[in-house]
């Protein structure tokens, strides 16, 4: 439980996000449109952006409560949640299927992913008025958009002077319900912020966000080539770092649970930014989502001994 060390006036984090199974296939290539192709190995982990995010948090160091639903199947997320110490006195159980993904990753790292829903999309007005109860002005809200009602949660955390972290990945028409304006943080890959901006290039993605919604700091994550946070129309660039790339489910989600964590404890920018960068790279080196998702202990130790990369983040 997290209550039990918290000064009273610590910063609470809420996620309010998916717990899935992942059903990961190993295979020569990403399998294209009319084409049948033979898998070598087949791997299930816990996963669903919201249980990778709330590990990512704890293992950043930062206490996390995880709201959300476990459906039919799901026991062992729970599981997982509870032995990572997570708080999940708001995760409910439902009589739905269990929320998965099927995930196909190929030698070089890269991967597809298809999701079904189940139990993510079975959250109630109710859950969400109980649930909020709980927090307070200041607090933190992480979310995504694996679940349903994701404009619902907006709106009632922002009554109530919460800060709101939206991932909002995977993009979809959803997405566009939500009002922006009531966010605090926007943490999204070059995909999703050409996407949502409807501009083909990063640089005029990063100045829509200026100018529609000056107050609102965008986290924009690329990959090998770094990542641009911009807050009031000033930038920090932040290099990746380099490592040999086994399976890059995750990373994202494991840079957004140390940006979340560092901005609970009031750490300056580029120390988030740095921190967070070399948690997903290291993230990359090892199969898996949750289960690849490092310690602070081991970010530690390795951040000075990484090497910087050199690409550019214009591409």
């Amino acid at each position: 439980m997290c209550d039990g060390n918290r000064n009273l006036h610590q910063v609470k984090i809420l996620n309010f996000g998916s717990c899935n199974v992942d059903y990961v296939y190993s295979l020569d290539h990403i399998v294209k449109a009319g084409e049948t192709e033979s898998t070598y190995r087949l791997n299930t982990y816990p996963g669903g952006k919201g249980l990778n995010q709330s590990i990512a948090i704890k293992r950043a160091g930062s206490c996390v409560y995880h709201a959300g639903c476990i459906g039919e199947g799901g026991a062992f997320l729970l599981d997982i949640l509870k032995r990572d110490g997570v708080d999940v006195s708001f995760l409910e159980s439902v009589d739905e299927k269990n929320g998965h993904a099927i995930i196909q990753v190929c030698p070089s790292g890269e991967n597809s992913i298809f999701l079904y829903p189940g139990s993510n999309h079975m959250i109630s007005s109710r859950q969400i008025d109980h649930v909020l109860e709980a927090f307070s002005e200041n607090d933190i809200l992480v979310l995504q958009n694996e679940i349903n009602a994701p404009e619902e949660i907006v709106e009632k955390a922002y009554r109530k002077g919460m800060r709101i972290v939206l991932n909002p990945s995977p993009y979809n028409e959803k997405i566009q319900g939500i009002d922006f304006a009531m966010l605090s943080y926007l943490i999204l890959n070059e995909p999703e912020i050409k996407q949502i901006s409807a501009c083909e290039t990063v640089s005029d993605a990063l100045l829509y966000f200026q100018k529609a919604f000056p107050r609102l700091r965008v986290m924009l994550t690329l990959g090998g080539r770094g990542c641009i946070y911009q807050s009031e129309g000033k930038q920090i660039f932040c290099p990746s770092f380099r490592v040999n790339a086994v399976d890059t489910t995750g990373a994202g989600d494991t840079f957004t649970g140390y940006f979340v964590s560092g901005i609970a404890n009031a750490q300056s920018t580029e120390q988030i930014l740095r921190t967070a960068s070399c948690a997903a790279a290291l993230s990359v080196t090892k199969e898996g989502a949750a289960t690849s998702i490092p310690y602070i202990a081991e970010v530690v130790a390795q951040i000075d001994s990484l090497e910087a990369s050199t690409e550019n983040a214009e591409k």
